[in-house]
């Protein structure tokens, strides 16, 4: 994790003293001044105010319907140029096009950026373009009418593109490809891939299946020490829910629960109402819904609320567990939760507001860092983001006081406080999103930005679920102390392997220089490992946890939510390990960035690793809240079911074949036909996103509604009797084994975690 972070630290250097230069001004050949450097910035905040982060994108980042700015920018001056140069009568207009475009006229030491006449007149011509596109009285885009009509705002957003673009075409100095690599694909400027895109591509997947045979080497030397291994444990009697007591905190989580179920039906609501704008962009079953809820508010509440509900239900989750970790609450800990819940609640109306003025451009909330929209995934305006920060902080608070006592008597390397580590990674790495400011140079914001898409959402998120399901399989006596500390620390060290520096991958194209993208794409391809290992895993998982419940007198109470943890596995292998691969080899990403594969990457990721995770830690929390007798075990089945199919529908019918489609279609005709709105609104195109359809329904109905009538439940008759002592740490009662003989010295003695007096109490794992 050190060398991770060290090396982190390097290629944030870099990012700031070589990336993309934003020039102070930008001149004719005269000298006149045709947009300056705060025009870019005003126009970069122009563009994220308005939410086009969500409609269309930048550098390839951003949302998957609508344009990619740069692209168009690039194609669309291009054409102009080329066509005043043939017009003009020029012998080689192409071979003269492509001179104008690559040749880099920035002056570093002035901060000056000299355009030619063509470029000029082409900045002019495509400012015109924009402003019929964004002035649009009608929503035939999926946009607001007259969304953008003020002329100085679409001089500076036209400013932004423009810059943008002149960084995908102008020749980095000392090179000869461009700043973003030679990104976007296009032929007319001669981007095409470059050696580097190639070579690391090859040495990537060379990496990987070194490195796939280092962990099958390992694994077949050392696989009777690490994972999920427990032959030892001794048979078990589960506690069962209404024998074990709760504390008034854990009480209240039932409310976060509700809370998360109702966030989450928001969301995939949300979600199917993008999707009806891929499958008919103007018209919503009759009704004009881009007057109301255009698509780039849409899609901006449905990835917010992804992460809200995936988050609130990790903040419950650590809530509940934490007494079982202490073996006792502190007084009015519960004030506290309760405390915690309405901030959340308090963040999520408050910025989801803030969005919705910021799109529909109030002019009173215009600039104010309460309302104006940002980056995406860090879509709250920037007094929210800093209250959810505060509020994340508060809960990791909240946690330490739960279990301080425990922390004081345990090694610092021990279970409680590596569960303490992992909830302070959570806001901690949450926090690094601050740097990406809306008035913030690109290529550095997308660098900060993506530290928290992947550093805290892949790698510190994935951590903290590694720990706090093999917390819960030490409470249910599952594993042994020993082994589940053996898997977080493997966690620790084959994610910090790849996931740290892998998060370059996402900044290829972003203006940054080309090692990124060496180290970003051979560390990413090394992530596939842990995924590779944990599905590997998996059948030790579920064997584990089959032959310990044909060994207890009484029934396992926690079927379904274990059935959502060994999903978690499933598309953790998937969605983020198959799907996420497909992504990141630099060749392939530099056709496919910001189509529909990156869609099915994320919805595979997010919601089949995190939202399977996320229900699954409701449901142990919720069996032990309400009554056995209105544990409604039908539904949770339906549930986890219906979520399952719905996803893989989502997957299988339609975002891998249209990503599929998409991506041949980049590389054969241009990524900028791939893009276009002519492409997706194809006949055949069409009928991939109406298919669908079917998915979302079971989806919603049959897994999402369900889910929330099970959190109701346990609202509204979670048990009232509550303890502030609770047993530390078991949740079961171990059977006493059949003795030899009166007094044998080989019949094993078990203790409160497993170990056995044979190993002097020190859980020492020991062949026979």
């Amino acid at each position: 994790m050190l060398f991770g972070f060290f090396i982190m630290g390097l290629l944030a250097l870099r990012t700031y003293t070589d990336s993309m230069p934003q020039p102070t001004q930008v001149v004719d050949s005269q000298g006149e001044v045709v947009f300056s450097g705060a025009d870019i910035t005003a126009g970069q905040q122009i563009f994220l105010r308005r939410g086009l982060q969500q409609y269309g994108s930048i550098v390839g980042h951003g949302g998957y319907l609508g344009p990619d700015y740069t692209t168009d920018y690039l194609r669309r001056s291009s054409l102009f140029i080329l066509d005043e140069l043939t017009a003009s009568g020029i012998q080689d207009p192409r071979g003269e096009l492509v001179k104008v475009m690559r040749t880099n006229r920035y002056d570093a030491d002035t901060g000056t950026l000299v355009l030619t006449d063509l470029q000029v007149r082409a900045f002019e011509d495509v400012k015109g373009h924009y402003a019929d596109f964004f002035g649009s009285p009608t929503t035939q885009y999926g946009l607001l009418p007259n969304v953008i009509t003020n002329p100085a705002d679409i001089n500076q957003l036209t400013a932004f593109f423009a810059w943008t673009a002149w960084g995908a075409a102008a020749e980095r100095p000392g090179h000869d490809y461009s700043y973003t690599n030679n990104w976007p694909p296009e032929k007319l400027v001669d981007n095409t891939p470059t050696a580097d895109l190639l070579v690391w591509s090859a040495l990537s997947l060379a990496a990987l299946l070194l490195g796939t045979g280092v962990l099958f080497a390992l694994y077949g030397r050392w696989s009777k020490r690490i994972g999920w291994q427990n032959a030892e444990a001794p048979p078990l009697s589960f506690r069962q829910p209404g024998e074990v007591a709760v504390t008034p905190a854990q009480r209240a989580t039932a409310w976060f629960f509700f809370v998360v179920a109702l966030l989450f039906l928001g969301q995939a609501l949300l979600g199917a109402a993008a999707e009806h704008y891929r499958a008919d962009l103007t018209s919503f079953f009759g009704l004009d819904l881009a007057r109301i809820l255009p698509f780039n508010m849409a899609r901006t509440w449905h990835v917010q609320l992804s992460l809200f509900w995936t988050a609130a239900s990790f903040l419950a989750a650590g809530i509940f567990i934490a007494p079982y970790v202490s073996g006792r609450e502190p007084k009015r800990q519960h004030w506290l939760a309760y405390g915690l819940l309405g901030a959340i609640a308090l963040v999520v109306v408050g910025s989801m507001t803030g969005e919705a003025l910021s799109i529909f451009g109030v002019e009173w909330a215009k600039g104010s860092p309460l309302w104006d929209q940002q980056w995406e995934y860090l879509d709250l305006p920037k007094v929210w983001q800093g209250l959810l920060t505060v509020g994340m902080f508060l809960w990791i608070a909240i946690i330490y006081r739960g279990i301080r006592a425990r922390l004081k008597t345990e090694n610092r390397a021990n279970l409680p406080w590596l569960f303490f580590y992992s909830g302070l990674a959570i806001p901690g790495f949450y926090a690094v999103g601050m740097l990406a400011g809306t008035e913030t140079q690109l290529t550095v914001a997308e660098f900060w930005r993506f530290w928290v898409v992947h550093l805290w959402v892949e790698d510190f998120l994935e951590l903290f679920t590694t720990v706090m399901v093999a917390y819960i399989f030490v409470m249910l006596g599952v594993i042994r102390r020993q082994i589940a500390m053996t898997i977080i620390f493997l966690d620790v060290i084959l994610y910090s392997a790849g996931g740290v520096i892998g998060t370059m991958h996402h900044l290829y194209f972003s203006g940054t220089p080309v090692e990124h993208m060496a180290l970003g794409s051979v560390f990413s391809a090394l992530e596939i490992i842990p995924l590779t290992f944990l599905t590997i895993e998996a059948w030790s998982f579920l064997q584990l946890g089959a032959r310990q419940q044909s060994r207890s007198a009484a029934p396992f109470p926690h079927r379904w939510a274990v059935m959502f943890l060994v999903a978690v596995g499933f598309w953790n292998f998937l969605g983020a390990g198959v799907f996420g691969f497909l992504l990141n080899l630099p060749i392939v990403s530099y056709y496919e960035i910001g189509t529909a594969l990156t869609a099915n990457h994320a919805h595979g990721s997010m919601m089949g690793v995190y939202g399977m995770m996320g229900v699954g830690l409701s449901l142990f929390a919720l069996r032990y809240l309400i009554p056995a007798r209105r544990w409604p075990d039908r539904l949770a089945k339906i549930s986890f079911w219906s979520l399952n199919i719905g996803l893989a529908w989502m997957v299988f019918a339609t975002l891998l074949p249209l990503g599929i489609i998409q991506l041949w279609h980049s590389v054969n005709d241009g990524y900028y036909e791939a893009r276009s709105l002519a492409f997706i609104n194809t006949p055949g195109n069409a009928v991939l996103e109406w298919l669908r359809m079917p998915g979302d329904l079971i989806f919603i109905g049959g897994g999402v509604l369900p889910f929330l009538w099970i959190t109701w439940l346990g609202v509204r008759y979670r048990i009232t009797a509550t303890t502030h002592v609770v047993p530390q740490e078991t949740l079961f009662v171990e059977e006493v084994p059949v003795a030899v003989g009166a007094g044998d010295p080989l019949t094993p003695k078990y203790g409160s975690d497993g170990r056995t007096d044979r190993d002097g109490g020190q859980g020492l794992d020991r062949e026979p």
